[in-house]
């Protein structure tokens, strides 16, 4: 029996469920209550966080329009995560949140702000998915005709993240006396302006929140091209990735973790989630049947070229499904466009995105029952030698009953086999990371 713990994220969007499903909500969760439910739910299986995704725009990036975008739902209406992450962990004890925020739309010190209060509600299982945004549409809504290149973007994070991490140093952990004899609440001794004057940001400081529970809130990236990599390996607690395929998996694992060395950090401190979007059934039969229906219906092949061009920048609807892409580079998510695209293959446009199952989010076709998952996961965590899978559902939409599948079905199957955690046993996000 495979005995190797790895641990698990969930990855989803403030926006509509399967509205238009069989099993639906009813597609108006904004009230959140759909939300905090499935925090609860994702609790009980003892994940370790759960992981919201952002957009800032309604895209027009398929078929110059946004059409297709609304008509699906998809990547707008999204509403604003961080009032979510504050009710999610308001309802639960255990589970992190993590929200994303861009270093284009929220000033450094905003964000360090932010990111203190929403740890101290939390009890310190905050998390912050750092991203520098990929998109024209997003930029043109914060006053920009468009993005710095991806260098630059990279270039102003750096700077960002060395001013957002001298904010939340600039109260010592023990400024706080509450010195009933004295009447000092903090000590001032112990709170530093920071000075910070870089190329492109500027600071006085200090931070006005009192130091949270975490000191900083746990730290996640997604990086693709080698830059990302890079920025990635440098800063990040938690790394999330897709892999094409266990090769490709296990190749993007080493990168990162010599990327890790040359920054002088201990790989061991980072732990990779490889996306995953399992299709279950009670027998395999059915599980392939729901997978069949699901990548070979017309909606389908449309939401995730949609999708895809939403993240990328490039209009697929241009391209022809029954033949093979031509070789493109782009200001956007330069990695999710190479995963996808798999240059050289020869497979055609349709052939990607079936194989994609999900649009840009599956590392491997995981198709069976919950027991054959399991199996599968555990077999791949072991080649690979990662840390953790992030889940979400096929569809890129939420409901109760996939929630289920997951939480009551996959999850015990990996319990019984000794792969994921039954019971929490720290009380932060970042020791919950650490745990294993």
């Amino acid at each position: 029996m495979m005995t190797t713990q790895f641990h698990l994220g969930w990855f989803m969007g403030f926006s509509p469920d399967e509205w238009n499903e069989p099993f639906a909500n009813g597609g108006a969760p904004w009230d959140g209550g759909f939300y905090v439910e499935m925090a609860k739910a994702l609790e009980r299986a003892c994940f370790d966080f759960m992981m919201v995704e952002d957009t800032l725009m309604v895209s027009e990036a398929y078929g110059h329009s946004r059409e297709v975008y609304l008509k699906h739902a998809l990547m707008a209406p999204k509403h604003d995560p961080a009032p979510l992450a504050a009710l999610m962990t308001a309802a639960t004890r255990h589970i992190g949140v993590v929200t994303t925020m861009s270093t284009m739309a929220y000033p450094p010190f905003m964000l360090a702000r932010l990111c203190s209060t929403l740890d101290h509600i939390s009890g310190g299982r905050f998390g912050w998915n750092i991203v520098t945004t990929g998109e024209n549409a997003s930029a043109q809504n914060f006053g920009m005709d468009e993005l710095p290149p991806r260098e630059i973007r990279y270039d102003m994070a750096e700077e960002y993240l060395d001013l957002v991490r001298q904010l939340f140093g600039s109260w010592d952990k023990d400024a706080v006396v509450m010195d009933r004899e004295t009447g000092y609440y903090a000590d001032h001794g112990k709170v530093r302006t920071i000075d910070f004057n870089g190329k492109y940001f500027k600071c006085r400081g200090p931070l006005n929140t009192a130091p949270s529970p975490q000191g900083r809130p746990a730290f996640f990236q997604a990086g693709g091209s080698p830059r990302g990599k890079d920025f990635a390996a440098k800063h990040a607690d938690a790394i999330v990735a897709v892999g094409n395929g266990v090769a490709g998996m296990k190749k993007y694992r080493e990168d990162i973790r010599s990327r890790a060395v040359k920054a002088g950090r201990d790989p061991d401190a980072i732990k990779i989630f490889f996306c995953i979007t399992p299709t279950l059934g009670e027998t395999e039969e059915e599980a392939k049947a729901k997978h069949a229906r699901m990548i070979n219906s017309d909606r389908f092949i449309e939401q995730s070229l949609a999708f895809i061009a939403g993240v990328t920048d490039i209009d697929f609807s241009a391209f022809n499904l029954d033949e093979p892409l031509p070789h493109m580079t782009t200001n956007g998510e330069q990695g999710s466009l190479d995963k996808f695209a798999q240059w050289g293959s020869g497979k055609t446009l349709r052939q990607l995105v079936i194989e994609a199952s999900g649009g840009l989010v599956s590392s491997f076709e995981l198709v069976g029952t919950p027991d054959q998952v399991a199996t599968k996961m555990g077999e791949v965590m072991e080649e690979v030698g990662g840390d953790g899978f992030l889940i979400t559902s096929p569809s890129l939409r939420m409901s109760r009953r996939y929630i289920i599948e997951v939480t009551d079905g996959l999850v015990p199957a990996l319990q019984r086999k000794g792969l994921v955690r039954s019971a929490y046993a720290t009380s932060t996000l970042r020791e919950t990371l650490a745990e294993f």
